[in-house]
């Protein structure tokens, strides 16, 4: 699909490529290894001459360090995988294969990258409640996979902020006036085709490592909006960069090396808002990389994509991923339009200019046969737009923005723009250069029916009302927010989780107003890139809360607590204000201070994954997954299906045959406690929970269900329906979201 024009180019979801131009006689590929049993365990530092041995002995010298500007080598890994990263031929590479040891090589790929208010939003207030009663994430270390930093942002000061825990092994490549603190404690630079320190010369790091664990900072706003107290979600966290790319230049083998690194340096969260179209996980490095983290008690927070409202849009789809799609919190940037003399229709600017726009006279700013994107093609030529409101239309291969420009430079007064269809409901306020409003599609298509029907002259004024906080149907899910199903693993059900990912304000290189004496330099954008670091900021506030929990526990605590309705007391919408279902909006939207005492939750062990790896895939493809060879039949490792994950939701594809599956749950909460099952109707199918009563004596203490689906008569075959399982206490709902895939 085309990408967003709500979204920075780099946000969206590029289109794989090969590492390097078709013409070159090399590409680099990412090549996986198996040590041999003989060899024991080797150090890390012993890997590489091992490595060497499977390069063309012409490139011996090369690598050895006599010509290291020549060296074929890009990365050579530790953690993420047994293998590297280098520049080879296809030639070379069948050569390779006959090496013992050898187990998979291939191409990489290029990725793409997918606040003052959001924290208040999700209940999480300074100096009352979850927050201090988190420790704001003391003592833990977030791994910002990304772009680079702006180190010398106040929100990156160390105010506050204790020295980095002694387990903290990372280096800092700032030198000079920009240098690390207690707070940005480490920060590195992998990408190959951008030298030099770790610096952001692109935006998006820096707003993604302040959106998850950024200090707090007064009086930040963008053109004077939305001004407020910025902070992270876990304010006093440490955070530690490894840049791997920019815009345009995002390599999958220096992504791997970032998450490498992070690993090995110590981090206990790592946050990746880059990802790229669905593919097997045994061929996506993010997911291959996660899963060596979460071996180390690492938890993975993965942006969603930007593909949506597409079906199966998903990027990060691995279960071993907290998957996180995109919301929109309850600040809007009003601008309302006033049409004729009785209609007003509530949009968005940035561009608040003081007062509102008299009455003058509204045109349309094309036909109906072309449309009205009010591009620079000539499609105003014919329209007299001198001093007029122009009603423009989303689309084209121009940004809202520019089409104001177009209209300005054409003698227009100011410009409402209609919403794309596709996007509905779903605005975000714009930094206009005139007076101008973003209206949803439906309101655009009242006000061009009034154009076209008017028997007099239309005319329409536009009125500015700043920051507004309290919109009843936040959240609702963005239009661009991918959405299920699950194309890489049909039975895990994803995204996982929803979070604040439209009009984020957070920290920016540059002040976008051009005050270049302006130290406090924010941006507000949107993205599943501004969702996924307010998810680690929640695992970072839990993981210091609970230090001793796995990172699938964590990830069953944001699930299992999370909200399905909206501030207005309704079920959360989507773009369209239709109820979003469990493809959009996953488990639902993260609630930080329930997630932080959850009752329940389902845990994951390493040797689960790879039985419900073992049921995917074959054992050279487990292997590249795992980093070590696996018998999938024999008696440890027999793959179990994909429903059978002690997952904490639940993907079924259901015909006439019923399935039973079970689910273990560890209590978390009180000792002694009793849970009782509440099931949610699942249109056409029959689900029985046995038992229905789970009672506890101790923290830590396990016990497990089973749930038996089978299917009702006159259903629709290849229909998706949905329900949902609850434990209630006295105390806490342990809700997990189902899905059914209706099959004859």
């Amino acid at each position: 699909m085309a990408c967003n024009m709500f979204l920075l180019a780099a946000i969206c979801i590029f289109t794989y490529h090969l590492g390097i131009s078709a013409n070159s006689s090399f590409e680099t590929y990412i090549v996986h290894l198996d040590l041999p049993a003989e060899f024991g365990q080797l150090l890390s530092e012993d890997l590489e001459p091992w490595y060497d041995s499977f390069l063309p002995s012409e490139t011996a010298a090369e690598l050895n360090g006599n010509n290291p500007s020549s060296s074929r080598i890009v990365h050579a890994y530790r953690n993420v995988i047994t293998g590297f990263a280098a520049k080879l031929s296809p030639d070379e590479v069948k050569e390779m294969e006959k090496k013992r040891g050898f187990l998979y090589a291939r191409p990489q790929r290029k990725y793409g990258f997918h606040t003052t208010h959001s924290p208040n939003f999700l209940g999480l207030h300074q100096f009352v409640g979850s927050w201090p009663g988190s420790n704001y994430g003391e003592g833990v270390i977030i791994g910002m996979i990304d772009s680079g930093i702006t180190p010398a942002h106040p929100s990156f000061d160390d105010e506050g902020m204790p020295p980095p825990p002694a387990k903290w092994k990372g280096k800092c490549e700032l030198n000079g006036t920009l240098s690390c603190n207690n707070k940005l404690i480490g920060a590195r630079n992998f990408a190959s085709e951008l030298p030099g320190p770790p610096v952001d010369d692109f935006g998006h790091g820096t707003h993604t490592a302040s959106t998850s664990a950024g200090n707090f900072v007064s009086g930040a706003n963008v053109f004077g909006q939305a001004n407020g107290t910025a902070s992270g979600i876990a304010p006093l966290a440490h955070l530690a960069i490894y840049k791997v790319g920019s815009l345009g230049s995002l390599l999958e083998s220096d992504i791997l090396a970032g998450m490498d690194a992070a690993i090995e340096d110590g981090v206990d969260v790592i946050s990746l808002s880059i990802g790229g179209p669905s593919t097997p996980f045994y061929e996506d490095s993010i997911a291959i990389g996660a899963f060596s983290a979460i071996e180390k008690g690492i938890f993975v927070s993965c942006s969603a994509g930007n593909g949506g409202p597409d079906d199966s849009s998903l990027s990060n789809e691995a279960p071993w991923i907290l998957t996180v799609g995109a919301s929109t919190i309850d600040r809007k940037i009003k601008a309302t339009a006033f049409v004729g003399y009785k209609e007003a229709y509530d949009g968005e600017s940035l561009y608040q200019p003081k007062g509102s726009s008299k009455l003058l006279p509204l045109v349309y700013g094309g036909n109906d046969t072309i449309g009205a994107w009010c591009d620079d093609s000539g499609f105003l030529a014919d329209v007299d737009v001198k001093g007029k409101v122009v009603l423009c239309e989303m689309g084209g291969d121009i940004g809202p923005v520019e089409q104001g420009q177009v209209v300005k430079d054409a003698g227009g007064a100011a410009m409402i723009l209609m919403n794309d269809e596709i996007d509905g409901y779903f605005t975000i306020p714009l930094p206009h250069v005139l007076p101008a409003t973003l209206v949803s599609h439906d309101a655009g298509v009242k006000i061009k029916a009034y154009i076209n029907s008017s028997s007099t002259t239309p005319i329409a004024a536009i009125s500015f009302g700043g920051t507004v906080i309290g919109d009843k149907n936040a959240p609702t899910v963005t239009s661009f927010s991918s959405r299920g199903p699950n194309s890489a693993s049909p039975g895990i059900l994803k995204p996982d989780i929803i979070g604040p990912g439209a009009s984020i304000l957070a920290a920016w290189p540059l002040s976008i107003d051009n005050y270049t004496n302006e130290k406090a330099t924010f941006n507000m954008i949107s993205g599943t890139s501004m969702s996924c670091p307010h998810l680690s900021g929640v695992a970072a506030l839990i993981k210091s809360a609970h230090p001793d929990w796995s990172p699938a526990m964590i990830k069953s605590a944001i699930m299992t607590s999370s909200t399905q309705i909206n501030l207005g007391n309704n079920p959360i919408l989507d773009e369209q204000h239709l109820p979003a279902d469990v493809f959009a909006i996953g488990a639902g939207h993260v609630n930080p201070p329930m997630a932080l005492d959850p009752g329940l939750v389902y845990d994951i062990s390493t040797d689960d994954y790879i039985l419900y790896l073992c049921f995917l895939y074959t054992e050279q493809q487990v292997a590249t997954i795992v980093h070590k060879k696996i018998n999938c039949n024999g008696p440890k490792y027999t793959g179990v299906p994909e429903a059978q994950l002690n997952y904490p939701s639940f993907s079924v594809v259901l015909g006439y045959t019923g399935y039973i599956y079970s689910r273990t749950v560890t209590n978390v909460g009180e000792a002694e406690s009793t849970y009782y099952a509440r099931v949610e109707s699942v249109p056409g199918v029959n689900v029985t929970v046995e038992p229905t009563v789970l009672s506890f004596t101790e923290v830590k203490q396990q016990s497990t269900y089973k749930v038996y689906f089978s299917r009702q008569e006159f259903t629709t075959n290849g229909s998706y329906v949905q329900g949902s399982i609850a434990w209630i206490s006295t105390k806490h709902v342990v809700r997990i979201p189902i899905s059914v895939k209706l099959v004859l």
